[in-house]
């Protein structure tokens, strides 16, 4: 017994040794654009599409930024997060935004697409609707951060002290999202394309501040997991060949895709904000949202957001009115802004953390994602009414 246990010991040690020594690299901060200028320009069009002396490339009249970075890539289990820091440089308004990577596996990517190789297909027959889902040799950009920009912060922050509200002490100079992309690490990593959109129609238009953080784990090599990504779906307007996307309002999205061997723990992340429309439009009307795998109802909800006041400091050029109430018996005039009123999913100010769905276990095979929102409405004159809708799937498999 005594030499079996010793020999046991042995082994152990052995197998250790044979263990990979990975290296530590640390934590970084890769600093991806600094105080750097997002607006609308036509102008912009007329430029070819290379990068600039910051390595930037200007899409759709300067609304989409690309830019080419390098990203470490570590040997251990890491947390990855991203950080956007914006500031209004004279647009009062509040617009939709995102921040995605455009996946190294995709064939086609949207630099080609902007010189005029349209070669996507439309995801419905009605209505042209070009690189929304993913097909043979495209995948659709994966979105990391998807925002909504205040009401003019920073640059009203100064000018517009008859409307702040009693509750608030003084007007935000800034306003910073964060968001955990951990389980995206396998798309940021080595030479990517990370870009940013700001539906923004102004010269004035925005600056901003976007930062990677990464933060190295002690976690060995036979403890530490690899996190895999699938981009599916994404309906944001990136691309100048691409429309608002009403598609819901005509027929469900569906997707399929392929998975090359059994995956457990798999989740679809899912991000969606309805936009536009008026009062009674898809902005400000609640509209459920109905997900299915393989034909079979998943997940159903109501995507809403009812606390906007909250975000009040942020706004200092929301719109500002009176309203009729009843307080202690008495109708009094209460005082109350644009940015306080409830949306689909989103505030002026806000950024949408995507929702997390457990799938469970995929067999390998064929798979079809479909997504509806029954009650979503079309574009119609200046009822532009779309829904901005980015899912990808995630699951996390043990090194071997």
């Amino acid at each position: 017994m005594k030499h079996l246990s010793l020999l046991m010991l042995l082994l152990f040690l052995g197998a250790c040794q044979r263990l990979p020594q990975l290296q530590s690299i640390g934590d970084k901060e890769v600093a991806v654009f600094n105080k750097q200028p997002i607006y609308f320009d036509m102008a912009l069009k007329e430029q070819p599409l290379e990068p600039d002396e910051k390595g930037i490339i200007y899409l759709d009249a300067g609304r989409v930024l690309l830019k080419k970075v390098t990203l470490p890539s570590f040997e251990k289990q890491v947390a990855a997060t991203i950080r956007m820091r914006l500031v209004s440089a004279g647009d009062p308004w509040d617009k939709l935004g995102s921040v995605f990577v455009i996946p190294a596996s995709s064939e086609i990517d949207m630099v080609v697409i902007q010189k005029g190789i349209k070669t996507l297909k439309e995801a419905d027959v009605k209505g042209k609707y070009p690189g929304v889902v993913a097909e043979e040799g495209y995948v659709p950009a994966l979105e990391l951060l998807h925002f909504l920009t205040p009401f003019g912060v920073g640059y009203f922050s100064d000018k517009m002290e008859e409307r702040r509200p009693v509750y608030v002490p003084t007007w935000e100079k800034e306003v910073v999202w964060e968001q955990d992309v951990s389980n995206l690490i396998s798309h940021l990593e080595g030479d990517v394309w990370i870009g940013v959109f700001v539906d923004t129609w102004t010269k004035e238009g925005y600056k901003f501040d976007l930062d990677l953080l990464f933060d190295e784990s002690a976690i060995p090599y036979h403890e530490a997991k690899k996190t895999w990504c699938l981009p599916l779906v994404n309906t944001l307007k990136y691309m100048a060949c691409q429309g608002y996307y009403d598609g819901f309002a005509k027929q469900p999205l569906e997707v399929t895709f392929e998975i090359p061997e059994d995956i457990d723990n798999v989740r679809l992340e899912y991000i969606t904000t309805g936009h536009g429309g008026h009062s009674t439009g898809d902005e400000f009307t609640q509209k459920e949202n109905v997900i299915s795998l393989n034909g079979k109802e998943i997940y159903r909800y109501t995507p809403w957001r009812d606390d906007c006041a909250s975000f009040r400091r942020f706004n200092p050029h929301s719109g500002v009115w009176t309203e009729k109430t009843v307080w202690k018996g008495d109708t009094i005039q209460e005082r109350i802004a644009s940015s306080d009123y409830s949306r689909s999913n989103w505030c002026p100010g806000s950024h949408v953390a995507p929702l997390s769905i457990a799938l469970g276990e995929l067999k390998a095979g064929t798979h079809t994602i479909t997504i509806a929102i029954p009650e979503a409405q079309l574009i119609e004159g200046d009822h532009i009414n779309y829904w901005a809708v980015s899912a990808y799937l995630v699951a996390e498999k043990r090194q071997r």
